[in-house]
């Protein structure tokens, strides 16, 4: 068998291992289920590559993106070493070279994304092919607390169970809560051999800015850096298109890059990267993960990231040479907003979502750091760091003040109005702006109404936003986003423990310069309920989203709030038919616990008659037994009092005329009927 080391050298002409890789390769080679967390750009393919090479048979490797794939193998082969990738990708002719290569038993790695596993043919070929090795690359999809979660890798520790092979795992960011996920889809819950080697890039400067005018501080941030290669990760593909012209007219050599192009476009901005020196890629999330581009020397971010897991894969891609590297990240008020919607409409159940926004505050927690970046990115990943002289705020030290008296009224404001609202009304309160929304509750008589009077709205947001970085409250999903205060935050209000606070980002807060939303910040989460909910019809009916009400109609909802049936008729879009077939769902979503409403009132509803059936179905229940409740047992259908309410009859010989009143109903219920038809 050869040796690892001498295949380093005489193939990949590397003159000995990096920090960490020998301890993996030898754990793999020796047969044993390995799970190994390296920092991107940490050597971690050579850690199943080169055990591929020393055994017999095929190492199967499975991998996420096409580029990444096409990228390795394309490495391999040019250092002598055979290898192929089946993906969707493939020109028949690739794909027949692959074939031929399994049966001459040439090919030592053999790459093939998760959903081929779906496949009935794919289990034979493996067995056939005499697989000897699995390696899963980029692991942390196969948990639902990964940031890049794909439903296939599920598939994989069936694979496993089914070869009866060891499996390597590999990945560059997994908290432990995607450790343990990863243990248990891969290896049945049986710990494998880990390696958790440090997450510390000490040659990527850190830096965040809040967004004044994104599109110039893009611009100004790459002109200083130009004949560079970088890439601009942006939140939209609409917005990589629009950056990438601008960077472009900037006299920058630039492409834009995402999910909805043409695959023959993305292949060529792939190669283009690849081959090109000083190109800028503009690109949504799906663009460089895996790619083996060592000499990108920087990474800005036009929008903030999905969580820090995602923040710190995507600036991994930067300085994988060792050499300096520099990263920025722009963030704002939208992006916070955009990304508590993603949350929000998802899916998940109310758990995750709740998990989810702790991630999201872990990385505003970043975003707003008062101290050293990296000692606060290596510490959610468990590791201690001292100051690293790398990052903006080592360069220039955070203006911050004694804010425990601001997060006091604050916590304060959140207490009082039972944790029922977000920081939009919680700000009104502050501030003294006695809304409609505020004096409709009485908040304009709690003893913190205008307390905050001497912060600007603005400013009171950026508390807000702090407050959450530091994961004081958190929005709860169950209230449709309102804030709740955390266990952390009980010394502060108690005046137990002071707080800091940056000032810089308080007293730069200003209205942000945003297209107008639908609904208000306050009113954001319930409208991504609501979107949840008509997604999950649409998709039930197959139909498109709009056809079971469109925006407009949704956001009237999260405005006025129904709280009824006849408060729902009354929103524009929602008819007769639609308010049979979907009132009282969307209402459950608006207001809790779903009420059956009997179909002969729902045809009421929204117009008076429905009041008037109201009154007589109340009246019918209190008289059912007579006036001393102790006679026979006697009600009135729901259709009749439908009836009766609509015709108003205003004697005693037209209610007996009506179809299910008899004399016996009429001399019980007569009267009172008609004095109810009276007042109305």
């Amino acid at each position: 068998m050869p040796e690892p080391r001498d295949l380093l050298a005489s193939i990949f002409g590397f003159p000995g291992f990096r920090p960490g890789q020998e301890d993996i390769v030898d754990a793999v080679l020796a047969g044993r289920n390995t799970l190994a967390i390296m920092p991107t750009g940490g050597g971690k393919s050579l850690c199943f590559q080169l055990p591929a090479l020393c055994r017999d048979g095929v190492t199967v490797v499975i991998s996420p993106l096409i580029a990444l794939m096409r990228d390795q193998v394309r490495s391999l082969r040019e250092a002598g070493v055979e290898a192929g990738a089946l993906t969707s990708g493939n020109t028949e002719a690739e794909t027949e070279s692959v074939f031929t290569a399994l049966d001459e038993g040439r090919l030592k790695l053999l790459y093939m994304a998760p959903e081929r596993l779906a496949s009935a043919a794919t289990l034979p070929m493996l067995r056939r092919i005499n697989t000897q090795l699995i390696a899963v690359d980029e692991a942390h999809c196969v948990s639902q607390w990964g940031h890049d979660f794909r439903p296939d890798y599920l598939r994989i520790g069936e694979l496993r169970r089914a070869l009866d092979v060891p499996l390597a795992a590999f990945t560059a960011t997994a908290d432990e809560e995607t450790r343990a996920e990863i243990v248990t889809r891969l290896f049945d819950g049986v710990t494998p051999e880990t390696f958790l080697r440090g997450f510390d890039r000490p040659n990527i400067h850190l830096a965040f800015a809040v967004k004044d005018t994104p599109r110039s501080q893009i611009l100004s941030f790459a002109a200083a850096r130009k004949g560079q290669s970088g890439i601009v990760y942006c939140g939209t593909r609409a917005k990589t298109e629009t950056l990438s012209q601008a960077l472009s007219q900037a006299g920058h050599s630039a492409c834009h890059y995402h999910g909805g192009m043409d695959p023959d476009e993305r292949r060529h901005v792939e190669t283009r990267f690849q081959r090109e020196d000083g190109l800028i890629v503009v690109a949504t999330i799906a663009f460089g993960m895996g790619i083996d581009k060592p000499d990108i020397r920087w990474v800005a971010h036009a929008d903030l990231p999905k969580s820090i897991e995602g923040y710190y894969q995507e600036i991994g891609r930067a300085g994988r040479d060792g050499a300096p590297a520099e990263t920025l990240t722009l963030y704002g008020q939208d992006d916070i907003r955009f990304r508590r919607q993603q949350i929000d409409e998802g899916a998940a159940p109310p758990d995750r979502k709740a998990a989810d926004h702790a991630r999201l505050n872990a990385l505003l927690g970043l975003a707003e750091a008062v101290g050293c970046r990296r000692q606060v990115l290596l510490g959610y990943f468990g590791e201690q760091a001292q100051p690293c002289g790398n990052c903006d705020l080592c360069d220039r030290p955070a203006d911050v003040f004694d804010a425990t008296d601001a997060v006091r009224k604050a916590l304060s404001a959140i207490l009082r109005t039972g944790e029922w609202f977000g920081a939009g009304h919680l700000i009104d309160i502050l501030t003294g702006n006695a809304t409609a929304k505020v004096r409709e509750r009485g908040h304009d008589q709690l003893p913190t109404f205008a307390v905050g009077r001497d912060l600007p709205k603005q400013a009171w947001g950026a508390v807000f936003r702090q407050m959450m970085g530091r994961d004081l409250v958190r929005p709860d999903p169950d209230r449709h986003g309102a804030l709740r205060m955390t266990d952390a935050a009980r010394p502060i209000l108690r005046g137990e423990e002071p707080i800091t606070l940056r000032r810089d980002t308080v007293e730069s807060a200003r209205p942000a310069n945003v297209v107008k939303a639908l609904v208000s910040d306050e009113d954001a989460p319930l409208l991504s309920a609501l979107k949840a909910k008509r997604r999950a019809l649409a998709e039930q009916a197959n139909v498109p989203a709009y056809v079971i009400f469109p925006d407009r109609t949704l956001a009237e909802m999260a405005e006025k709030r129904p709280r009824t049936l006849d408060d729902m008729a009354r929103i524009t879009g929602v008819g007769a038919k639609k308010l049979e077939s979907f009132g009282t769902i969307f209402l459950a979503v608006i207001n809790g616990a779903e009420d059956q409403v009997h179909p002969s009132r729902l045809r009421l509803a929204g117009r008076p008659e429905g009041q008037v059936f109201d009154r007589l179905a109340d009246v019918q229940l209190d008289l059912a037994r007579g006036q001393d409740g102790t006679g026979k047992y006697l009600s009135v259908t729901h259709s009749t009092l439908k009836l009766i309410a609509e015709r108003r009859p205003s004697t005693l010989s037209e209610l007996q005329r009506i179809q299910g009143m008899g004399d016996q109903k009429v001399e019980r219920f007569g009267e009172a009927f008609l004095q109810v038809l009276r007042e109305a």
